[in-house]
């Protein structure tokens, strides 16, 4: 037993003294540091703490630590198990050997076979270069496991340090993306290569640092400044989270009342529809107690991405957001909304959908771009979605973009609106100018024909109870009883059941 206390103490230590100062000097936690912040106190239970390599060569025989570099296992978050991977630095720079690849393969495997959400916290140097291609191989069972697990179990990566190359794959098939700015980075090809090749300079940071990929690539999905901030929100996006995608995400009794009314939103959204506003504070005055986490808050910031509670029950929220673009849908807001309808529709939460959308971008760089396939894919996840969905037209609505954001049309279960609403196929002067060309032209004033055409036409066809007249919005709700008719309307839904047709899978535009 003295023996196992002094292998086991060994283990837990690490590499040496020296190592973890080095690691501290960066700014970053030791691996074990980072799984206690994670996990509930004392509930961690590792697996394979006394594995090492068997690798020869390049002096790797003289060099065997227990662990390899990699610490696994699981425990709790709240009382709920959670998985857990994290490289650790200290021993060969976190880099991937066989040994270290087979230790996360079995803990994935794990973690599908429990149905418990998998954390990885990423620090590593990329693949061993002394184990050739062996290596390599094991990021293959790495990424054949995220595809395996994905809409199955949450996967969450912490990139808490370097993540280069192939490597930087297995987070990209991951569910939800954090990184903590100036120590994390992730790239597939390096400054050094970047620069040989096109001749660009560009330090680590700037070219795939947490701010780059929070702003710019959309590959984070939460980027914070300290890796205990960044571990704690993980707690919290775990708390919103099902353990799999058989069951539903945790109640919790907020103490919000379910039937309070929220008449600041009267005075939050301008009835002009040409005003801007923020989205946010709608939401805020929505959910429970005001809380909720946004996704991809900083990279397409014309839409919101949101998870939050009402009554309790957490829902996703998608939300035009008017201060930005004008609320318009584009490339990357239409990106960013579908993974977020896939991923809650995966893991059964309830959508709801805040629209004030003018349409689709216009311009040149935009259908160029694919803005036909990327709105698409919007599109597709909502109507592949069975989860409950409901949806809420605050102002505008035009064209094709009313139809993408969750229409009844495409099978939202319920649709609702304000009396500000204004549902059309485009705007009313667009309308008037075509429509009427001909009488605004020959009119003897062009100018007072054109108010009135547009007068008419908003008085014909886009009153607030136009389309509720026709069926096509349940019904138009005084702006500070939204809560309480979503939170009526989704417990309604509760048990909503809903199949598609037999088939391998889709076929979603790419």
């Amino acid at each position: 037993m003295a023996e196992l206390h002094e292998i086991r103490a060994q283990a837990v230590a690490g590499p040496s003294e020296k190592a973890t100062a080095a690691q501290r000097a960066k700014g970053k936690l030791t691996a074990r540091e980072r799984i206690e912040l994670l996990l509930d106190p004392g509930s961690f239970n590792e697996v394979e703490q006394l594995r090492r390599h068997r690798a020869t060569g390049f002096g790797l025989e003289a060099r065997k630590p227990f662990t390899d570099g990699v610490i696994t296992g699981w425990g709790t978050v709240e009382g709920r198990t959670v998985f857990v991977y994290a490289h650790d630095f200290r021993i060969f720079g976190g880099a991937l050997g066989e040994a270290h690849a087979t230790k996360i393969h079995k803990i994935m495997d794990m973690a599908i076979a429990a149905g418990a959400p998998l954390v990885s916290l990423n620090d590593g140097a990329g693949a061993r270069i002394q184990e050739g291609v062996s290596a390599l191989a094991g990021y293959g069972g790495i990424f054949q496991r995220n595809t395996k697990a994905s809409g199955v179990i949450p996967q969450i990566s912490v990139m808490l340090g370097p993540c280069a190359g192939g490597a930087a794959y297995s987070p990209a098939l991951t569910d939800f993306v954090f990184m903590v700015r100036e120590t994390s980075q992730m790239f597939i090809t390096g400054p050094d290569v970047v620069k040989a090749v096109t001749g660009e300079e560009i330090t680590q940071n700037g070219l795939g640092g947490a701010d780059v990929h929070a702003e710019t690539s959309g590959v984070c999905h939460l980027a914070y400044d300290d890796e205990e901030t960044c571990i704690h929100e993980v707690r919290y996006l775990l708390s919103l989270l099902p353990q799999n995608n058989r069951e539903t995400p945790p109640r919790v009794n907020t103490g919000d009342p379910a039937n309070r009314r929220s008449e600041k939103l009267l005075d939050l959204v301008p009835a002009d529809g040409s005003r801007p506003y923020d989205m946010a504070r709608v939401i805020e005055e929505i959910v429970d107690d005001g809380e909720y986490l946004e996704v991809h808050e900083r990279w397409a910031r014309n839409i919101i991405c949101a998870l939050g509670r009402l009554d309790g029950q957490v829902v996703g929220i998608v939300a035009n957001q008017p201060q930005t673009l004008a609320g318009v849908l584009d490339i990357e807001a239409s990106e960013k909304a579908a993974r977020f309808v896939q991923m809650c529709d995966a893991f059964n939460i309830p959508l709801v959908t805040l629209l004030d959308v003018p349409g689709f971008l216009p311009g040149v760089d935009q259908e160029h771009g694919g803005i036909i396939r990327h709105g698409a894919k919007l599109l597709y996840a909502y109507c592949n979605a069975t989860v409950p969905r409901i949806s809420l037209i605050l102002r505008k609505a035009y064209g094709g973009a009313y139809i993408v954001m969750d229409s009844q049309s495409i099978g939202a279960d319920l649709t609702y609106a304000w009396p500000t609403n204004e549902i059309a196929v485009m705007g009313a002067e667009g309308a008037a100018n075509v429509i009427f060309r001909r009488q605004i032209a020959e009119a003897e004033d062009p100018e007072a024909m054109r108010v009135r055409m547009v007068k008419e036409y908003k008085a014909e066809l886009m009153h607030p109870y136009y389309a509720a007249e026709r069926g096509l919005v349940d019904d138009v709700i005084d702006p500070a009883d939204t809560r309480v008719v979503l939170i009526r309307s989704l417990a309604m839904l509760r048990t909503k059941h809903a199949h598609l047709p037999s088939r391998k899978h889709g076929n979603p535009p790419q």
